[in-house]
C-alpha cells in the first residue's frame, strides 16, 4: 500500500507542475485537452445549472463513469493518446508499463472497456525483468483483466475478449514474442472461465493450449512468481 501512494503521489505531483504553467490569473488556457477543460468549465458554474448541463447528455460532458477497478492505480484526469504516445519504440520498461495501467483505467472508468483491455495488453508486452518496485505495488493485470470482464455493464462494449486472446496469441510478433504469446493465452484462460458464454472463433484454425502448457510456458517465459499469480485468478474466476 506504501508503494502504491508513493507511485500516485509522484505521479500527481507531476501533474500539477504542468497544470500550474498552463494557469493564468486563475484561468485554465484552451490548450488543455477537452476532457480537462469540460470539467474545469462545468465545476465552475452554479449546481442548478451544472446538474442541467450533466443530466441531459449535453455536447462536453461526460456519461457516468464506470466504478473504479481495484486493481490499477488511479489515473489522472485528462488522459489520452499521447500517454503512451510519449513512449519511443524502445522506451518499453516500468515506466511504460506504469503508464498502460493508469491510461487503460481512465479508459476503462470512460465506459470504453475493450480499449482499456488493449491498453493491458500493452502493460503486458513490456519490458520487465520482475524486480521492478511498480510491479510490487501493481501486479502483471491478470487481475485486472477477469476484473473489466466480469464487471463491464451491458451497455458498454467489451466485444469478445475469448477470441481476442486468441487471435493476439496466435499472431504476436516484435519483441519478447514467446513472453507476450503465453501471457495472452493466460488470459484466453481467464476469459473462457469468467465469459463461458463468450464463443471461440471456427474460423480461426489454431491448437487451444491446455491450463497445464499455459502453467509451464508462463514459468519458463514469465517473471518469478507469474504463473502462481495466474492460477490464483483463474481459481477465482469461476
Amino acid at each position: 500500500m506504501q508503494i502504491r501512494m508513493v507511485v500516485h503521489q509522484s505521479r500527481t505531483t507531476a501533474a500539477t507542475g504542468q497544470m500550474a504553467m498552463l494557469r493564468h490569473k486563475g484561468t485554465l488556457c484552451t490548450c488543455l485537452s477537452e476532457d480537462v477543460f469540460s470539467a474545469a468549465l462545468v465545476s465552475q458554474m452554479t449546481h442548478a445549472c451544472r446538474a442541467a448541463l450533466t443530466g441531459g447528455g449535453f455536447a462536453g460532458t461526460e456519461p457516468v463513469m464506470l466504478a473504479p477497478c481495484p486493481h490499477l492505480p488511479p489515473p489522472r484526469p485528462g488522459l489520452d493518446w499521447r500517454t503512451l504516445n510519449a513512449f519511443g519504440a524502445d522506451d518499453r520498461g516500468e515506466r511504460f508499463y506504469d503508464a498502460c495501467l493508469e491510461y487503460g483505467h481512465s479508459l476503462w472508468q470512460r465506459r470504453h472497456a475493450a480499449r482499456a483491455i488493449l491498453c493491458l495488453d500493452r502493460a503486458m508486452g513490456a519490458d520487465l525483468i520482475g524486480d521492478e518496485p511498480i510491479l510490487l505495488a501493481w501486479p502483471m493485470p491478470y487481475s485486472a483483466m477477469a476484473w473489466f470482464m466480469r464487471h463491464t455493464p451491458r451497455d458498454v462494449f467489451i466485444g469478445n475478449p475469448r477470441i481476442h486472446f486468441q487471435h493476439y496469441a496466435d499472431r504476436v510478433n516484435g519483441p519478447r514474442r514467446e513472453l507476450r504469446r503465453w501471457r495472452a493465452w493466460a488470459c484466453w484462460s481467464i476469459a473462457r472461465r469468467v465469459m463461458p458464454e463468450l464463443p471461440g472463433d471456427p474460423r480461426h484454425v489454431v491448437d487451444e493450449p491446455s491450463l497445464k502448457e499455459i502453467d509451464a510456458k508462463l514459468h519458463r517465459h514469465g517473471i518469478a512468481g507469474e504463473a502462481k499469480l495466474w492460477h490464483e485468478v483463474l481459481s477465482s474466476a469461476k
